[in-house]
């Protein structure tokens, strides 16, 4: 018997070292990077790509230094695209990821065809496996022309000195990681006139089902998409959650009109709007409004739509939940 227990038991160790060995080893496999240029002299790429970056796909909300003194931690000046912004246990993470910088003193000797494999496919220019705190795998149906334009901005940022530190999975995500990079889907940007499905395109480029959706245990609660309740720890200030966006009438945006949708995003992007420093234990959250705020009225219309035609989720969430104990 006990030969029979040790022959099982080696059988087990070979069978979970092979497993292992393979996701270490064999993936992830998303194919080389492609060969393609992101033209550096098409000022209007440029352009379009510093607006996807910087108020669709807000790229820098991560890869930049956020004021968390200030409500909705606005950026900080001089730090775009820098990274060093750290997602840990103490948010959910199985482990420490940390932002790159993705200024032209890291990306220098990176092509544009690794940096479109990052982007979309969530694989580094050696070979490894991102960890989708950036959403590569909603980056990989985007359209081809989009993802070039935000290459193509990245590459005219002022260059910044910043080492990051290296992410560091822990167990067992150290392995399942390699699991989770695909190859890339692209779609094609559909037309504006075609209310939902371009802001069903935007929608999914800006990766707001990403934050609008509750999670447990590292996964999105099915049947929950939209509905909001995510969960945001603010060490200094407390507890954000994301809103519920369905057309829900009563707990999500149903109620809501298109202009009022459009008008709660643009009050900061008006000339008069100053923001507010918050005092430790006040309402803060990790929306990035002001940056959210520089999109064309034509693509906020555009999103609303798309979520007025989502089904409705009845939801009530609590946004925020102070840390400081009141006396």
């Amino acid at each position: 018997m006990k030969r029979i227990a040790l022959l099982l038991a080696l059988i087990i160790f070979l069978l979970v070292t092979t497993g292992l060995s393979y996701l270490k080893l064999a993936l992830p496999n998303v194919g080389e990077a492609p060969q393609l240029i992101a033209k550096t002299d098409d000022q209007a790429l440029i352009k379009h790509g510093e607006y996807l970056a910087n108020h669709v796909m807000v790229c820098m909300d991560c890869h930049s230094t956020r004021d968390w003194t200030k409500f909705s931690g606005t950026l900080v000046a001089g730090s775009l695209g820098q990274g060093g912004e750290i997602f840990n246990e103490q948010f959910g993470f199985p482990g420490i990821f940390t932002s790159k910088n993705i200024t032209p003193t890291h990306l220098a000797e990176w092509s544009d065809g690794e940096l479109f494999r990052a982007i979309t496919c969530g694989v580094n220019k050696n070979g490894e496996a991102l960890f989708p705190v950036m959403p590569y795998l909603r980056y990989g149906e985007a359209d081809k022309k989009d993802i070039l334009a935000v290459i193509a901005y990245l590459r005219t940022l002022q260059p910044i000195e910043n080492k990051v530190q290296a992410s560091q999975p822990n167990f067992p995500m150290n392995f399942i990681i390699n699991t989770i990079p695909q190859k890339a889907k692209m779609g094609t940007r559909p037309d504006t006139t075609n209310l939902v499905e371009y802001g069903k395109y935007l929608t999914n480029i800006a990766a707001c089902g990403e934050c609008h959706t509750k999670q447990e245990k590292g996964k999105p609660v099915e049947g929950m998409e939209f509905a909001g309740g995510f969960e945001f720890p603010l060490p200094d200030f407390g507890t954000c959650r994301s809103a519920n966006i369905t057309p829900d009438e009563a707990t999500g945006i149903g109620a809501w009109s298109e202009a009022a949708f459009v008008r709660r995003f643009k009050a900061y992007a008006d000339s008069s709007y100053k923001t507010p420093i918050v005092p430790k234990g006040y309402f803060n959250t990790v929306m990035p409004w002001t940056m959210y705020a520089g999109m064309t009225e034509t693509d906020l219309k555009a999103i609303y739509h798309y979520l007025k035609s989502l089904k409705p989720i009845s939801n009530k969430v609590e946004h925020f939940t102070s840390n400081v104990v009141q006396n």
